[in-house]
């Protein structure tokens, strides 16, 4: 495990980086608002790409390397983000596929993103389709954007709402709420199999 500090627009993101013993693509995973990248879901995801031969950078966007708990406004999150793929795309990553992915709030930037960072496919952990109890103030069209395969992984009890499948996009429902935390062997699960058939497609 390596960590590496990015310059940003908007202050200095940090990346840990979690290299697989091949070289099939790259995982890129960002954080929810106000946890970090070692919420068990994550740590679940990095362990099951990295077994599947991929490597995992775990992004800490400006905001909490600098100490704070409240998010950034959803351009600076994205404007960072993509300046993190950038650099670890030449430095890191050069030639690989690059996977997007995130819990909660990263699984909104990696979808946001996917289009402009070149994505070859999007993992979403816990997609918050809605603020709890507010199910107008949908998020769907951020999901609905994205163009290439999808996965999502959700609690059965998740408050932030349950996307629905689609054309090019997969949901796990796995028991348990918005943290994943109660089925963290589903989420390996369930990441290991999508990544191996979205990758054996880019392997031909």
């Amino acid at each position: 495990m390596t960590r590496t500090q990015v310059e940003t627009p908007f202050g200095p993101a940090r990346a840990e980086l979690h290299c697989a013993a091949e070289s099939r693509a790259a995982l890129l995973l960002g954080h929810g608002a106000g946890g970090g990248i070692e919420a068990p879901d994550l740590v679940a995801a990095t362990r099951a790409a990295t077994a599947a031969g991929v490597h995992v950078a775990l992004v800490e966007q400006p905001y909490r390397v600098a100490g704070r708990r409240a998010p950034a406004p959803a351009k600076q999150l994205d404007a960072a983000w993509l300046a993190v793929v950038e650099d670890l795309g030449e430095r890191w990553f050069e030639g690989l596929p690059l996977v997007f992915g995130g819990r909660s709030s990263g699984a909104r930037v990696a979808c946001r993103t996917s289009a402009d960072g070149q994505a070859v496919a999007v993992l979403c952990l816990a997609f918050p389709v809605h603020p709890p109890g507010k199910p107008d103030k949908t998020r769907m069209p951020e999901l609905d954007g994205v163009e290439v395969p999808t996965l999502v992984v959700q609690g059965s009890r998740d408050p932030f709402g349950m996307p629905e499948p689609a054309h090019r996009r997969e949901v796990v429902t796995l028991t348990g709420d918005h943290s994943l935390k109660a089925d963290v062997n589903g989420v390996t699960k369930a990441v290991t199999e999508w990544l191996n058939r979205v990758l054996h497609t880019l392997d031909v």
